[in-house]
């Protein structure tokens, strides 16, 4: 290995060890538990929205939903398009909402996907009955909500769906919050 390649791979250590440490975010409405659940339901997977609408274009917008686990304690897996550009500009969380507006869950991003588009990023657990009906949104620091969300159950899967203006709007001063922007 030559003097540059190891200069190289010596500045691409620290980054590799950050994205290492990227950890979920804390549940709104359970504690972490030790193990996940052992009980595995089958993915429940929404319509793939792979072109989000052009008034969606500057927002951060949710792909699919997949959600496994038990009632009570459900992981899922979101992913999101974004026009990320950097920490000036990036998706800074997810998060499950219920019917009525209140934050269930939210799964803090710990740096922008400029070159990992679209992404998908796990949380949970999320404390939800299998049919309780929730919304999957994502949150772009530089302009909030407004792009493509997706509502349906643990049970039945999740389909786009249109919001009211300002559904939830107060849920993005609700901690957790991003702390900071890795990269």
């Amino acid at each position: 290995m030559t003097k540059k390649q190891k200069s190289c791979l010596l500045t691409l250590l620290p980054i590799l060890i950050l994205l290492a440490s990227c950890a979920p975010a804390i549940p709104r409405r359970t504690a972490q538990p030790e193990t996940l659940p052992t009980q595995v339901l089958p993915d429940t997977t929404t319509a793939n929205t792979e072109e989000p609408a052009m008034n969606q274009a500057s927002f951060a917008n949710v792909l699919s939903v997949q959600v496994t686990g038990e009632p009570g304690a459900y992981q899922f897996a979101v992913e999101i398009a974004s026009p990320d550009t950097g920490c000036e500009q990036y998706a800074d969380w997810w998060e499950v909402v219920s019917q009525d507006g209140q934050l269930l869950y939210r799964r803090i991003l710990l740096h922008s996907h400029v070159d990992e588009q679209p992404f998908t990023r796990s949380g949970g657990p999320v404390d939800i009955a299998a049919d309780e009906v929730v919304y999957v949104r994502a949150h772009m620091n530089a302009v909030g909500y407004g792009g493509a969300v997706l509502k349906g159950t643990a049970q039945a899967g999740f389909e786009p769906v249109e919001v009211e203006a300002g559904f939830g709007s107060g849920l993005e001063r609700v901690p957790p919050q991003p702390e900071n922007c890795a990269f």
